[in-house]
């Protein structure tokens, strides 16, 4: 069985980004999917991961952007409420840039193109919530404009959901993903360590 990566086989390179030469996007780390209806299995542990990234981020003086989502008013991700704003353990600070869209790739409809060119950095670090969702279709959109995108694994999480064959597991899918942003989109790392 073949296993080369469509990232291999076009000479895209399997090297992680460096913090300190990378800009962070951290995706959608939303009150929406901490409780409620759209709670993520595994979310703690991702949100320990992405607060770790963000230190290190910081620490290196990385430009970092967050992203989140807006539903609109009465929807989950209504980022006017306390349940759509970005968890207070990665809440943003002054001088670090909030981009909002109405779409799971960030890059479409926003500035987050704007931001990422002026920071001048080839390389971007994605983590986030979900990982088949906003994180695959942002790590795509950073692709397509140009970056070298690293996706970080462990500071992303999913839920589950059913297909024709019947129930994917949060695991699954969470596994899936990453595989499918792997094959070429994206160097898929399994923590902020494994980072330059």
């Amino acid at each position: 069985m073949a296993r080369s990566t469509l990232r291999e086989l076009n000479g895209f390179g399997s090297e992680p980004a460096t913090v300190a030469e990378a800009t962070v996007i951290l995706v959608d780390y939303q009150n929406t999917y901490t409780r409620g209806v759209m709670e993520l299995e595994g979310w703690e542990s991702a949100l320990t991961a992405a607060e770790a990234l963000l230190r290190r981020a910081r620490a290196a003086g990385a430009t970092v952007i967050h992203v989140v989502n807006d539903g609109g008013p009465g929807t989950p991700y209504d980022v006017r409420e306390d349940i759509g704003a970005i968890h207070a353990r990665v809440a943003p600070v002054d001088g670090e840039r909030v981009v909002v869209k109405t779409a799971p790739n960030a890059f479409v409809g926003t500035e987050l193109g704007d931001l990422v060119d002026a920071a001048g950095n080839a390389q971007v670090v994605i983590a986030g919530f979900m990982t088949h969702m906003c994180v695959a279709y942002t790590a795509e959109g950073a692709f397509l404009h140009g970056s070298r995108p690293t996706v970080v694994a462990d500071a992303c999480a999913t839920r589950p959901l059913l297909s024709p064959a019947g129930a994917v597991s949060a695991r699954q899918l969470h596994d899936s993903a990453l595989a499918g942003i792997g094959d070429l989109f994206a160097v898929v790392v399994p923590s902020a360590a494994a980072l330059g």
